[in-house]
């Protein structure tokens, strides 16, 4: 998969982690999409390094969407504990 793949994945499972963890972010819709990105890298990095589970090349891969959106869901988490209070 080349890289406007991994965003475009990254674009989608940061709004899946978006409702899956609903609320108001520090970052609104823009941070919460480059921390849906950096979670698809992230999650495919970890699943291939730590998991030994290689990342398909293929789009619709079941595990790399899970990767994909766990990346996003662990980031969007360590996010808001760390920049939570800073919209108020």
């Amino acid at each position: 998969m080349s890289i406007i793949g991994w965003i475009i994945l990254g674009l989608l499972a940061g709004a899946i982690a978006k409702f899956l963890l609903p609320g108001r972010d520090p970052g609104g819709f823009i941070g919460t999409t480059i921390i849906g990105v950096a979670g698809a890298f992230l999650g495919g990095w970890i699943s291939a390094r730590f998991l030994d589970h290689p990342i398909s090349k293929q789009f619709y891969d079941g595990t790399t969407w899970a990767a994909a959106i766990g990346g996003s869901l662990v980031l969007l988490i360590a996010y808001r504990l760390l920049f939570g209070n800073s919209r108020d």
